[in-house]
């Protein structure tokens, strides 16, 4: 890991948390290792092992640092944001101690920007303190991630509005005080005005779970991705986030910082499997060398280094230019960072568990877990191929074509366009140049 903060009082707080991630944090991720289990507030026993160390978070001036102090956060940008969510990358209960867990962090800041006085007294505190969990509801098991086919609507009656349909992969619903769905409120509409965001209380009347899917290699019992059916689901006028038809405004609040979030808990997962390869490289002796001598091993190790560095400093330059305010520039680099994400991760816990054998498949090391996470990391907010093409469409839109027949960069066009320049100096005389 390389140090690239500038203020020494906040490069003390990374130290910090390194330290203490890794003594009072990891050993959580050992004991309560159920799926999803970190996201599981109502587990008492495993509350009780969280409470100090969140109270410690705290008084170090590090809890939910991605809200703005009137919230009880740091108001940090996002560098900062990922420096720190780098550090939390390689555990499953880290952030939830640190206050900045997914899909709360995001919730929290839609219900601060669109939430009523009175939802916020209800959902927005005791998501901020970590007293509850939440939900959100948007994926569809026809059409996945595009909204365009989606088919859970909201139709209003009388001073309410009744939700039907059905959300595939609403992660932590079981444990959710509520849900955030996103529905189809004028099939008529433009896509960008197609859909609305709801608050719905999990206890309503119509939210039944149908199951609750899991990861490959989780049991059936334990899974964390709720396949829900709304079934004539009644809220409140009141429970519309925002204005109708402007869900894609509302779900921009979540996503931008978000994804850069991910992006460095990645890297973090990275960085844990890099730190075991070097590890298993020095310590594995076979066919008569250790690994470290082998030389696929020593290509292994320095491809890792290389690619790690690499989506480094591309995080963190697409966090600086969001937190310059560059729009722009801030799209492309989020889109450059989720683009790059799995194949990262994939490539270098792959390595790692090729040089750990078939102990780096097992259930015995968390290689497994990150393979698995890897492939996740290529769906979430959105497949990979999406960003790709939104990527490539950005970053084409200020081309202009070339001006005539051949490339800009055609060598004999350019050669007599630079003939013609320098004719003066090549017609000059003996004289001349005497």
């Amino acid at each position: 890991m390389w140090n690239f903060s500038t203020d020494p009082e906040f490069q003390e707080k990374l130290d910090w948390m390194k330290e203490f991630v890794h003594a009072e944090v990891e050993p959580l991720d050992l004991v309560f290792n159920e799926p999803g289990h970190h996201h599981n507030v109502t587990d008492r026993r495993a509350m009780a092992a969280v409470r100090p160390l969140q109270q410690q978070v705290r008084k170090q001036g590090l809890w939910a640092c991605h809200l703005t102090p009137e919230l009880g956060g740091q108001g940090y940008g996002q560098v900062k944001l990922a420096l720190m969510n780098e550090i939390l990358g390689g555990t499953n209960w880290g952030p939830r101690v640190f206050g900045c867990q997914a899909p709360d962090s995001g919730n929290a800041e839609i219900l601060a920007h669109f939430g009523t006085e009175a939802q916020k007294e209800k959902y927005l505190q005791p998501l901020l303190q970590g007293d509850i969990t939440s939900c959100y509801s948007m994926t569809e098991p026809q059409g996945g991630s595009d909204p365009r086919v989606f088919e859970t609507t909201a139709v209003k009656d009388g001073n309410d509005w009744v939700i039907n349909g059905k959300k595939w992969f609403s992660s932590q619903a079981r444990w959710a005080s509520f849900i955030i769905v996103m529905a189809v409120t004028d099939r008529d509409a433009p896509p960008s005005d197609r859909y609305s965001m709801f608050l719905v209380e999990r206890g309503t009347m119509g939210v039944n779970i149908i199951r609750n899917s899991g990861l490959a290699g989780e049991s059936e019992e334990s899974g964390a991705h709720a396949y829900i059916h709304y079934d004539n689901v009644r809220v409140p006028a009141d429970a519309i986030l925002g204005q109708e038809g402007k869900a894609f405004d509302v779900a921009q609040v979540r996503l931008g910082g978000g994804r850069i979030h991910h992006a460095m808990r990645t890297l973090g997962a990275a960085t844990k499997a890099y730190e075991m390869m070097k590890e298993r490289a020095v310590s594995r002796f076979t066919q008569g060398s250790a690994l470290a001598q082998k030389q696929s091993t020593l290509q292994y190790i320095a491809q890792s280094y290389v690619e790690l560095l690499q989506f480094r400093l591309l995080v963190l330059h697409a966090a600086w230019t969001i937190d310059q305010g560059d729009k722009e520039s801030g799209q492309i680099g989020i889109g450059s960072a989720k683009i790059m994400s799995p194949r990262i991760l994939q490539d270098i816990v792959g390595r790692a568990i090729q040089l750990h054998g078939s102990l780096g498949i097992s259930n015995e090391l968390v290689l497994g877990q990150y393979w698995i996470k890897a492939a996740a990391q290529g769906l979430v907010d959105g497949p990979t191929e999406i960003h790709e093409i939104k990527l490539a469409k950005r970053l084409l839109k200020d081309v202009k074509p070339a001006k005539g027949l051949f490339p800009t960069e055609h060598i004999p066009t350019r050669k007599a366009a630079a003939y013609q320049k320098l004719k003066p100096y090549l017609e000059m005389s003996k004289e001349d140049l005497a």
